[in-house]
Parts: C-alpha cells; structure tokens; sequence
C-alpha cells in the first residue's frame, strides 16, 4: 500500500533496540525511513543502528535513560541535530516490573516505573510535539498497554502510569493540532525477552481470542499506519494490537 510509504521521513524510537521498538525500527527503515534509535545502552544503540544502515537507510544512534528530565531534553536536540528533522516520534521505552503486592511496592519502583512510563513520554513529546507543529508537522505514537484498559493488582503502577500516557496523548493531540498528529498503540501479549515474566505459555494462549501472543513484527503493520500518510485523519485514537485479549473463552463474547 502506497500510502504506508516513509520515504524522506525521519523517525526517532525510544527503546528501539529490542522487542517491539526493534520491530518497529527495522519497519520504518525497510519502508523507507531514516531511523534515530535510542535506548539506554550505547552498544544496543549502535548494533541496531548497523542494521538500519544495513537496510540502506542512515541511522544514528542516541543513548538515553528516558526516566531522566534533562536526558530527555538532550535527546530531543541531538535527534533533531543529527538530520535537521524529525517527522515521527515513537514513545516506545518502557519498564514493566511485577510487583508482589501493592503495600510491598517500594516508593523507588513507584517512582522508577511512572518516570519511565510517562513522565520521558510527556517531556519528549512535548519538545517534539511543539517543534512539530511550528514546523512541518509530524505523527507522535505513544506505545501503552492493554494492560492501562485491564489492569491487574501485580502490575497497578505500570497500569495507571500507561493509563496516564493514554490521557496525556489525547490532551497533546488537541494541543499540537492541525500539524501534529498522536495516536496509540495498546500493545497485549508479545513474545519479546520479557514475556515470560507475565504468563506460561498455557496462560498466554488462554488469555486473547486468536490463541496466542503476537510476534513483535506483527506490531509494525499497526504502527507504519500511524506514522505515515495513511492515517492522515486519525489523531487522539487509542489502537489496541492484543490478539483480542478481552475476550471471555468461557461464553465467547468480547464485552
């Protein structure tokens, strides 16, 4: 489809160098697009790097701790340095811990996973956003949860801080509007590096209505719409990619 088309487009990917961030850099490389990739280690960073060059498109590669204000501010203007612009930005850096409990959630693991979650994603979105909009425009896709719309006690904090993103790219939307697109990917169950953390492989097929969990390169289809042209009229909507993870196996019926 034409219209999924990147070329001349440059994107920056937070937390793209692995599972669904490293799917979605290699996507948007193959479609056509220059890729800033960041993360917070420098050797990830470069390796994944090679591979976009390796496609035949440029990349570079840009460390960041995303749960860091002033990082995060760095990252903005050294991305925006290294190919003069910025068309789409992916908020995909993410940290999921699973709590025992909520009375045995440690402030430091509150505070970790809400700054990672959504405090980088409002700031980075924000300077992007805002240079977006005074400029040529652009397409922001924040990368939340399922687990934001379902949320379980183990994962409460990681569940409101995705539940916040979701509201903030709402507000953001409207406030960077007519230039700037920001839009949602609700990602469930993904067969990346920490997918075992969550559930068997028994629990998984059990838990979505297509019998299993997605394959990180089955998010990339999802998130190639919202970068590109194709949805040119699709700001402020929430995208759930989750093999229908809401639906009951017991009755059959997706409420």
């Amino acid at each position: 489809m034409s219209g999924l088309d990147l070329t001349g487009k440059v994107a920056l990917i937070t937390g793209g160098t692995r599972g669904l961030g490293r799917a979605m850099a290699l996507g948007f490389a193959r479609a056509g697009a220059d890729v800033i990739v960041s993360s917070r280690k420098p050797e990830a960073c470069e390796a994944t790097a090679a591979e976009i060059t390796g496609l035949g498109r440029r990349a570079a590669a840009l460390p960041c701790n995303v749960g860091r204000w002033d990082e995060v501010g760095a990252l903005a203007e050294a991305a925006w340095a290294a190919f003069g612009r910025l068309d789409v930005l992916v908020n995909n850096a993410g940290l999921s811990p699973v709590a025992p409990s909520s009375v045995e959630t440690s402030e430091a693991l509150f505070d970790k996973v809400v700054a990672v979650n959504f405090k980088g994603a409002f700031r980075l979105t924000a300077l992007v956003g805002a240079r977006m909009a005074a400029g040529a425009g652009g397409s922001i896709i924040n990368v939340s949860s399922i687990g934001a719309l379902k949320p379980s006690p183990w994962i409460a904090p990681y569940a409101g801080a995705k539940a916040a993103l979701n509201a903030m790219s709402i507000a953001l939307a409207q406030e960077f509007a007519p230039r700037v697109r920001v839009n949602v990917i609700s990602p469930g169950g993904f067969l990346t590096d920490i997918a075992g953390e969550w559930a068997t492989e028994a629990e998984a097929r059990r838990s979505t209505a297509l019998n299993r969990w997605g394959d990180p390169d089955e998010i990339v289809g999802t998130a190639l719409y919202l970068a590109s042209d194709a949805s040119s009229y699709t700001t402020g909507a929430n995208i759930r990619v989750d093999g229908g993870s809401f639906w009951d196996r017991k009755t059959g019926v997706d409420p």
